[in-house]
């Protein structure tokens, strides 16, 4: 392995890639005359326009709102505000493009590429995600040519100003937007770092799955698991009970999942894969966390395992809305999992995995696209420059995966040992690490020297640089 990656590291990898369909593109402007304060140079862009300043020691920062069409095919058809963050180092260093999927931070923060290049940061907010969601909102036009154009129409306006190599990056859904930006915009970037990013290629086919869920972790940590996750349902009828007067005292509704049964058993059944998500191997002997005898516990002990993995809010109209935007890309372009349960008799369960339709209102339509991901996947094994794919190995959304064939040139995908969704390059073993080190530098233009030490340029910073993941709703990247 050592020589293998030795070898590669020499490699000199020079890629030209067909662009696909255009889009269209933002008016740019002219390089700024040298001197000029970073945020004049950034407010002379048109469309481009400031939220606030925040004062960060040895960066600026800037929350901006940018103009987008709401259809980049017919730009005349109506704009809408997207949320920009930029995290300004100084236009001399490169400039890493972070996409987390979702709604953008407002908190300044540095993504592992960002530390490792000693780099500028643009942080982009997924359109539909509010407040960037144009009103009224026409949900059609919610796809991932479309918001890959957003990212290129945001690239070419900054591109002037930091016209250095940039470098893509996101984790989860933002892994995966990361990927379909490069798909449909391959000239753009010098690189891309994608971390645990689902690959759902064929949508009723997921048995990797399951396969995953046999074997993760040790076999007295799975039964430790599925016993709590089949007691939550054997106990259903008192535990609901629990569930409809912590509803009723929050004001929680389930209009959209259609009842607190649905919304239950959901909650119950993404248990297992919301604990090899966000926890590790360690946490399972954690009583407190997970029951030792889920026969014997508490209804509470039970309640508040479930509770505190899954989240009984997640599945309720208030927790479901600020993520409909995800899940409409799910029904329609992106898949979602499905996993059985052979350790719960089928008397209790219900509903099994709900399809994401079932967690988007009734008025917005949907329609399933079962050519999107096979497109990107295709386009990724064989076209692929470039790119670094890193996975930990007790994360569930790693189960389907991105793969690069011999097609792909100067693209990797590396597992992160005993790591979980928020697997990064500081996770993996200790030659790939440098690696994939080496290569993020390489991509970002620095020099020979610099490639060859293969470490972080920038020291740790405990405030900007979150190295944990990011805590979201269960069964979603």
């Amino acid at each position: 392995m050592r020589k293998a990656l030795r070898w590669l590291l020499a490699l000199t990898v020079l890629i030209g890639t067909l662009s696909t369909a255009g889009a269209a593109t933002a008016a740019e402007p002219e390089t700024p005359a040298a001197g000029t304060d970073i945020k004049e140079q950034l407010l002379s862009i048109p469309g481009m326009s400031l939220i606030e300043e925040k004062p960060y020691t040895g960066y600026r920062y800037f929350v901006l709102n940018y103009t987008q069409p709401v259809d980049h095919r017919h730009p005349s058809k109506g704009t809408f505000q997207q949320r920009i963050t930029v995290l300004h180092k100084d236009v001399s260093r490169p400039t890493v493009f972070y996409t987390g999927g979702y709604n953008v931070s407002t908190t300044p923060s540095r993504r592992e590429p960002t530390q490792i290049v000693d780099g500028n940061q643009v942080s982009l907010e997924y359109r539909f995600f509010t407040p960037s969601r144009p009103d009224p909102a026409d949900w059609s036009k919610l796809d991932i040519w479309q918001a890959a154009s957003d990212q290129h129409r945001v690239f070419k306006a900054l591109k002037p100003i930091y016209a250095k190599n940039w470098i893509a990056t996101g984790g989860s859904k933002g892994g995966m937007t990361a990927t379909y930006y490069e798909r449909f915009y391959p000239k753009d970037m010098d690189g891309v770092v994608a971390y645990v990013a689902p690959n759902d290629v064929v949508n009723d086919e997921d048995s990797a799955y399951d396969r995953f869920f046999a074997s993760v972790g040790t076999k007295e940590c799975r039964d430790r698991l599925n016993a709590v996750q089949r007691e939550a349902l054997v106990r259903r009828e008192s535990l609901e009970k629990k569930y409809a007067a912590y509803a009723a005292a929050e004001g929680f509704t389930f209009t959209t999942v259609g009842s607190l049964d649905k919304a239950y058993e959901a909650v119950v059944l993404d248990y297992v894969w919301g604990f090899w998500q966000y926890n590790l191997l360690a946490n399972c002997g954690d009583d407190e966390l997970i029951p030792p005898d889920a026969k014997t516990a508490t209804d509470d002990q039970i309640w508040n395992s479930v509770d505190t993995i899954s989240g009984f809010s997640f599945y309720t109209d208030q927790g479901l809305e600020p993520y409909t935007p995800y899940y409409y890309q799910a029904a329609t372009q992106l898949g979602a999992p499905t996993i059985h349960f052979p350790y719960i008799e089928k008397k209790y369960v219900r509903y099994g995995y709900q399809p994401p339709r079932n967690f988007v209102p009734r008025d917005i339509p949907t329609k399933f696209q079962p050519y999107a991901m096979r497109d990107v996947d295709t386009w990724i094994r064989h076209h692929a420059r470039h790119m670094l794919y890193v996975y930990g190995q007790n994360d569930p959304w790693g189960g389907e995966r991105f793969r690069v064939d011999k097609g792909a040139k100067d693209s990797y995908v590396f597992t992160a040992p005993g790591m979980n969704h928020g697997a990064n390059v500081a996770g993996l073993v200790a030659d790939q690490k440098a690696f994939a080190t080496a290569r993020i530098l390489d991509w970002a233009g620095l020099s020979a020297a610099t490639v060859a030490e293969a470490k972080p340029l920038a020291r740790f910073d405990r405030k900007l640089d979150v190295r944990d993941v990011e805590r979201e709703p269960t069964l979603r990247p």
